[in-house]
């Protein structure tokens, strides 16, 4: 009996052990199978002309290209500028969430988590209402100022973008660093306003350094989703705007250039794979030096 309760643990009730491989390969075969092979075969028609024949002039006339160098420009515009924006934006609702009594404070914490379950064309379709060229804010202006008004075109512009975007990815700041000020001691707050210290002080000096590693998992996120967006820039109908999604699309679905879609979206997959990188090891030395508990309390939100 001593020994059937001993050996019950390590085999399962009496079953075989399985091996620690046969845990490993059917995930393991189900990333080979629905992103390997794909991304293999995505750098394959990249390495290959029109015809078929293995040829690498895909590579230097895409990259070479004053359409692929402007879209890349413009991509980084668009995903520096909307990650500013929804940090900047994503900081003051997660303080005055975090730290501004109110009724309701709850519930607008919950309708700000709705978002990231809402398709991102949706803000695009609002931001349609509201500014596009039937939208309330033209409506407004000429009946203010007569219907011979110029109303500026705000959503078929980079910043149009922008605006759209920062106020999809918000949310994704806004959790983390909510995560980040529950675990924030309180004691630390009430030590600094005893000694003086006015509130913006306070989240100079005190709040912002702990929640750093949040402030660094939501951005990094926002950076990673806007570089990659799609559907937000399709929907606004900005001809101009031409990102790297963008282009993949007009390459391989509009022209039928599928080696050049490949070579874009090959680019696209190694600088999100580089920015990753980045972001792990940026990550890494803020949790070992900001020691164990920064490096709990980054856990939270990694």
């Amino acid at each position: 009996m001593t020994s059937h309760a001993a050996a019950s643990p390590a085999t399962g009730r009496g079953w075989p052990a399985v091996p620690a491989a046969a845990w490993v390969a059917p995930p393991l075969v189900l990333v080979l199978g629905f992103v390997g092979w794909p991304m293999a075969a995505v750098l394959g028609e990249s390495v290959r002309d029109r015809d078929g024949a293995l040829s690498f002039s895909s590579w230097s006339g895409v990259l070479t290209s004053a359409e692929f160098l402007g879209a890349l420009g413009r991509t980084a515009q668009i995903a520096l500028g909307s990650t500013a924006g929804a940090l900047v934006l994503g900081s003051f609702l997660a303080l005055v969430l975090a730290f501004v009594p109110f009724p309701g404070a709850g519930l607008a914490a919950r309708l700000i988590d709705t978002v990231l379950a809402v398709p991102s064309f949706l803000i695009t379709l609002a931001f349609t209402f509201l500014y596009g060229s039937a939208g309330v804010l033209r409506v407004v202006v000429t009946s203010v100022a007569g219907q011979g008004a110029q109303v500026p075109s705000l959503l078929t512009s980079p910043l149009g973008v922008i605006l759209a975007e920062i106020t999809f990815f918000t949310p994704f700041v806004v959790r983390p660093l909510l995560a980040g000020l529950a675990a924030l001691p309180r004691e630390q707050l009430e030590v600094a306003a005893s000694l003086g210290a006015g509130p913006l002080r306070v989240l100079r000096s005190v709040v912002f350094p702990e929640v750093t590693p949040a402030l660094a998992a939501g951005g990094s996120l926002v950076l990673l989703l806007t570089l990659n967006e799609f559907g937000i820039v399709l929907f606004t109908g900005a001809k101009d705007v031409i990102t790297l999604p963008v282009l993949i699309y007009v390459r391989g679905a509009v022209s039928l250039d599928l080696p050049g879609a490949a070579v874009v979206a090959t680019a696209q997959v190694a600088l999100s794979l580089l920015l990753y990188g980045g972001y792990r090891v940026g990550f890494a030395r803020l949790r070992a030096r900001s020691g164990p508990e920064g490096a709990s309390d980054a856990a939270v939100v990694a």
